[in-house]
C-alpha cells in the first residue's frame, strides 16, 4: 500500500495547531509507516509539491503570501482540511479586521522605536502585503473537512488522520465534514 502524502501549513495564526499535532508524540511515530510528510514546518521543502493526498492548514488568510499558498495547496491536494478555529472562523487573527490595513501597519510597524520599513533599499517588500480583511479558509477556497478547536485536541487530530488512512472516501458527506 502506498503512503498517504500529507502536507501541513500555518497561515495567519499562532502555530498552536501544529503544536497539538506534535503532542501526538509516539502516535506520530506509529503513523510514520503510513504517511509521507511532504510539506510543512518540519520539512525542508521550499515549494508546495504536486499530488498531495491530504493538506492540514491552520490559521486564517491574512496576507498575499497566505492567499497564494492556500490556492496552491487547494490546486495540488485531494483533500484540504481546515485545522483549528483560526482556519475555520478567522478567530483571533481576524481581530485586525476592525482596523484599516494602513492604520494597523503604521501603528504596529512604523510608529515608535524599532520600526520596520515597508520595503528594502531596492524597493522589495520587507513586510508581506496584508489583505484588506482576514478571511477563514472556506471563504477563499473549497474546504473538504474541518477539525475544530483552539487548538484541536491531539486525539481529534489523530481521529481525523486515522479515518483518512482507513480508506474513508475522499468525497466526504456533509455529516463527515467535521471531525470531533
Amino acid at each position: 500500500m502506498s503512503k498517504i502524502r500529507l502536507a501541513t501549513a500555518w497561515l495567519g495564526g499562532c502555530s498552536g495547531c501544529h503544536m497539538s499535532f506534535l503532542d501526538l508524540g509516539e502516535q506520530l511515530v506509529a503513523l510514520a509507516d503510513s504517511l509521507e510528510l511532504v510539506y510543512g514546518p518540519l520539512v525542508d521543502a521550499k515549494q508546495f509539491p504536486e499530488h498531495v493526498d491530504v493538506a492540514l492548514i491552520e490559521g486564517a488568510v491574512a496576507n498575499m503570501e497566505n492567499l497564494e499558498l492556500l490556492q496552491e495547496m487547494r490546486n495540488n491536494s485531494k483533500l484540504l482540511i481546515s485545522f483549528g478555529d483560526c482556519a475555520i472562523t478567522g478567530n483571533v487573527t481576524s481581530l485586525r479586521n476592525f482596523f484599516s490595513v494602513d492604520d494597523l501597519l503604521t501603528a504596529v510597524y512604523q510608529a515608535g522605536p524599532g520600526s520596520i520599513p515597508r520595503s528594502d533599499d531596492d524597493g522589495g517588500a520587507v513586510l508581506p502585503e496584508l489583505l484588506p480583511r482576514v478571511l477563514p479558509l472556506h471563504q477563499v477556497v473549497e474546504v473538504d473537512a474541518y477539525i475544530p478547536g483552539c487548538p484541536p485536541e491531539p486525539e481529534r487530530i489523530l481521529a481525523a488522520i486515522s479515518a483518512l488512512m482507513e480508506g474513508k472516501p475522499v468525497q466526504l458527506s456533509e455529516d463527515q465534514r467535521t471531525f470531533g
